[in-house]
């Protein structure tokens, strides 16, 4: 169970540094004028979104393997699991919202994709702290 253990925390490493930078390029798309920047931009969001769903998802995986694997039971796993779907959540609407940058619907401003970039952060914190304290 090591291996999956490590495996694990992999893609959960992998799958928030792409969380962390896929927002950030959506910050400087609101800010973009040019057309090339644009067109690039929109061309950084669409491949990292593809690049990182399926680690996510293999996180997910890993995590759930744990879960069944070791039997884990108690209210900590019960809130982790809630913040990561949750994380999944907010995973799926970037994807909605690499969509709408796509067909240039954006209607939010860079403020706002500033604040959304820190979600993941306070999330992440949540988690690491469930899973290594296992408060209750």
């Amino acid at each position: 169970m090591l291996w999956i253990k490590a495996f694990h925390i992999f893609f959960v490493v992998s799958w928030f540094a792409g969380l962390f930078y896929l927002p950030r390029i959506f910050v400087n798309h609101a800010m973009a004028t040019e057309p090339a920047e644009i067109a690039r931009l929109k061309l950084m969001e669409g491949k990292l979104y593809r690049f990182v769903t399926p680690i996510g998802a293999l996180a997910i995986v890993f995590g759930l393997w744990l879960w069944f694997g070791y039997g884990f039971s108690g209210g900590w796993l019960h809130a982790k699991t809630t913040l990561v779907a949750l994380l999944a959540g907010y995973h799926l609407y970037c994807g909605h919202l690499v969509k709408e940058f796509a067909a240039d619907r954006n209607t939010r401003s860079h403020v706002f994709y500033r604040f959304f970039n820190e979600a993941p952060v306070f999330l992440l914190l949540a988690i690491v702290i469930l899973a290594t304290v296992k408060p209750f």
